[in-house]
């Protein structure tokens, strides 16, 4: 998939999606090249869940939690628990960052055919913590900007691991 931010067509739903596609391919980018030890390094002392692969599998189970859980309502398995919340983050450093990419990748082919497959104004089946009841849209306005969050600090990362810089 070529990275872009520029939609091939003017309409609400191709504009979010190539915007989502966009930060998603952004994220991969920020991790090409990086050595095994860089992708699990968090250069940041106060800030030890801060890791390239931590960072990748948080996008993919934030995903997962907004798709999956509050638009369609399924039951929640994501790997966080009460005694370990970020659990996602902690969990990724005992895996392959090219493996964590690939799950983020096919993962990403299925919610881009559940959003194709919903009208923008879809609601989702579980409320938000205030108790409102999002839709389809805000869920993708969300996630575009909570990816475009993490790739900064993907980029800072990146930039205190190995001296990498842009993508």
């Amino acid at each position: 998939m070529t990275r872009t931010d520029t939609p091939p067509a003017w309409d609400e739903r191709t504009q979010l999606t190539t915007f989502l596609d966009y930060v998603r391919a952004t994220a991969r980018a920020k991790c090409e090249g990086v050595s095994a030890e860089g992708a699990v390094q968090a250069p940041l002392p106060e800030s030890p869940l801060m890791t390239l692969c931590g960072l990748i599998s948080h996008l993919r189970w934030v995903e997962y939690s907004w798709f999956q859980v509050v638009f369609l309502g399924e039951d929640d398995e994501g790997p966080w628990t009460d005694e370990d919340p970020d659990r996602e983050m902690t969990m990724a450093v005992d895996r392959p960052l090219s493996e964590l990419l690939d799950e983020y990748d096919e993962q990403s082919a299925r919610y881009r055919k559940l959003v194709a497959a919903h009208d923008l104004d879809s609601k989702a089946k579980r409320p938000i913590r205030d108790g409102r009841q999002v839709d389809l849209r805000w869920i993708l306005h969300h996630l575009i900007e909570e990816t475009a969050r993490h790739n900064g600090h993907l980029d800072i990362l990146r930039e205190m691991i190995d001296g990498t810089r842009g993508h």
